[in-house]
Order: structure tokens, then C-alpha cells, then sequence
């Protein structure tokens, strides 16, 4: 008695877990093989509100009716002429003959004038005014005895300039201090920046310009 007596103040209330058979598939499991299905049923249309093919069938002439619409024509009336038979249907054959067209005997009309003004009459004048170069310079040092683009042979007294496109032997004036002279082109250059005039060496000295600088210039009055 008493030993029962322990053993029933001893007992706890355990609590009690809930047993799931093994038939009965996890709630949780059962929801997401529903959404499963229920994705790929979105994803995958089946073939519901899909149609046939339409069968071919002929259109009756009857359900038309003929319309004519009336339509401002700008210009001349055209008629189109009918095709020839014998041509547009490929009869040429090694018995064909091809006649050329009639030739036009009509007298060919003359240009229309365009609405523009004519030219007025006169002659191209080439100016002779003197121009203000800031940058002119000379050329010698280890050139002498060197040949010229223009067939010459560069020395310490040769009267000349080098321009880079002149032709050869044109006269162009310098103006420098008071002092006027006349040069012809005899080379080619200068090739440093926008400079356009290189001086001999002689040129610059008659000029007492051996240095790069201003200087007045114009193509020598004929």
C-alpha cells in the first residue's frame, strides 16, 4: 500500500502527442502538391478555347456589287490600250519581225528658261593690293649649293622665294621699311605652321628682313 501510495504521488501528466497513420499524408506536403499543380496549369495552357482549322471554301460572286467612284483627274485624260496578243504573250518565234517605232517629226521644244537672274557682262580683275604678313621668314644656312624645285641653284646671292603652291617664276612683290622689291618664285616651302613666304637669302638681305616677321606682299602689277 504504501509503495503504491509513492508511486501515485510520483506520477506526472505527460503530454500527449498527437499519432498521425502512416496512410495520411503531412497537411504541408498535401499544400504545396496543390500549388504545384496548380502553377504548371497556369503555365501550360492545354488546348481549351483552341480552334481548327477553317476549311477552304469559295467566295460566291454574287454578295459583291459592281461601285464606281467618280474621282477628279488633274491633267489630260489617259486611256490605257490594250495589250498585243501576238507580243505580250511570247508568240515571237524566228518568222517574227520587230518593226521600229515612226521616228518623231516633230520639231524638239527648247529649254524653259529657270527663274534665276543672268549673269551680268564684265572680266575677272586681279587685285594688286598690298597685304599685311605677320609671319614671313627666310630660308638658307646648310642649303647652299642645293637645287631648287624650280631648276635653280640656291646661293647666297640668288633673288627669290619659295611658295608652296605659285608656279614657278611668278612675280610677287615684298614691301618692307620703304623698300619695294620683285621676287620670282624659284622653291618650295615653307612647310612650318601657316607660313606661306619663305625669302631667299638674298631677297631678305636687300630687304633687311632676315628675320621672321611682318611684312607687306602683293602679286607684281603686269
Amino acid at each position: 500500500m504504501r509503495r503504491a501510495g509513492r508511486l501515485a504521488g510520483c506520477e506526472r501528466e505527460l503530454p500527449i502527442s498527437p499519432i498521425i497513420p502512416r496512410d495520411v499524408r503531412h497537411p504541408r506536403v498535401v499544400a504545396v502538391v496543390a500549388l504545384t499543380a496548380a502553377i504548371a496549369a497556369v503555365a501550360v495552357p492545354g488546348p481549351v478555347g483552341s480552334q481548327a482549322p477553317t476549311v477552304t471554301s469559295e467566295t460566291d460572286p454574287d454578295l459583291f456589287t459592281q461601285v464606281e467612284v467618280a474621282a477628279a483627274v488633274r491633267g489630260p485624260a489617259t486611256t490605257t490600250q490594250p495589250l498585243d496578243p501576238g507580243r505580250s504573250e511570247g508568240a515571237l518565234d524566228a518568222s517574227s519581225k520587230l518593226i521600229e517605232p515612226a521616228k518623231r517629226t516633230e520639231t524638239p521644244q527648247g529649254r524653259v528658261d529657270a527663274a534665276q537672274p543672268k549673269a551680268k557682262g564684265g572680266s575677272i580683275v586681279k587685285t594688286t593690293a598690298w597685304k599685311l604678313d605677320r609671319e614671313i621668314s627666310w630660308y638658307g644656312g646648310g642649303l647652299f649649293g642645293n637645287g631648287t624645285a624650280c631648276g635653280q641653284t640656291y646661293t647666297k646671292t640668288i633673288i627669290g622665294v619659295a611658295h608652296r603652291t605659285l608656279p614657278c617664276g611668278t612675280k610677287v612683290q615684298f614691301r618692307h621699311n620703304g623698300k619695294v622689291l620683285t621676287v620670282p618664285v624659284i622653291d618650295r616651302g615653307p612647310y612650318v605652321g601657316d607660313r606661306q613666304f619663305d625669302l631667299s637669302y638674298g631677297a631678305c638681305k636687300a630687304l633687311n628682313h632676315c628675320f621672321t616677321g611682318p611684312i607687306e606682299w602683293r602679286m607684281a602689277p603686269r
